[in-house]
């Protein structure tokens, strides 16, 4: 597991000030609070409850709710598997299950390495390429098991020669 970092809450009561007055803020506040430190520590919960005139309950909820919101630090890499129905015709099952039991984790799970995190997604908008898949910020269509093998040995061979 990747070892905990401390978390900058100087950072993310500021980014609840720029979102707090916004129509409908806590959606917008709780994005902007991943996509800084990459997931949402529990200590930003009573935060967000208070600048928004909320509950804690009420964000937990829409935490609980939104499968996106990552509650644990993320690996170094985000591997992303579309389980959208086109993907799921074309193999993605089978990919799913290769991939878990490769990296030796399930979704929403990070390998003992700290090297990857395993998410599913619900389309990543590549349907005539099934079964996609996105490491990080690249999304990649046609993956077959010897293809996700191959994407993996590459992520970490990048990582050893870093």
């Amino acid at each position: 597991m990747p070892t905990a970092q401390p978390i900058d809450l100087d950072a993310v009561s500021g980014i609840i000030r720029e979102h707090a007055d916004l129509p409908g803020a806590m959606l917008p506040t709780l994005h902007a609070i991943q996509h800084k430190l990459g997931w949402i520590p529990a200590e930003a919960v009573p935060l967000v409850a208070s600048a928004l005139n909320v509950s804690r309950a009420e964000v937990q909820g829409v935490l609980d709710f939104y499968h996106e919101f990552r509650r644990t630090p993320p690996g170094r890499h985000v591997v992303q598997i579309c389980r959208a129905e086109s993907c799921q015709a074309m193999g993605g099952q089978a990919l799913e299950a290769h991939a878990r039991a490769e990296l030796g984790v399930n979704f929403h799970q990070t390998t003992d390495d700290g090297a990857v995190t395993l998410e599913p997604v619900y389309c990543l908008g590549n349907c005539a390429c099934s079964p996609a898949i996105r490491v990080d910020d690249d999304v990649h269509g046609r993956v077959s098991a010897d293809g996700f093998d191959a994407l993996m040995a590459e992520l970490r061979g990048a990582e050893a020669a870093a």
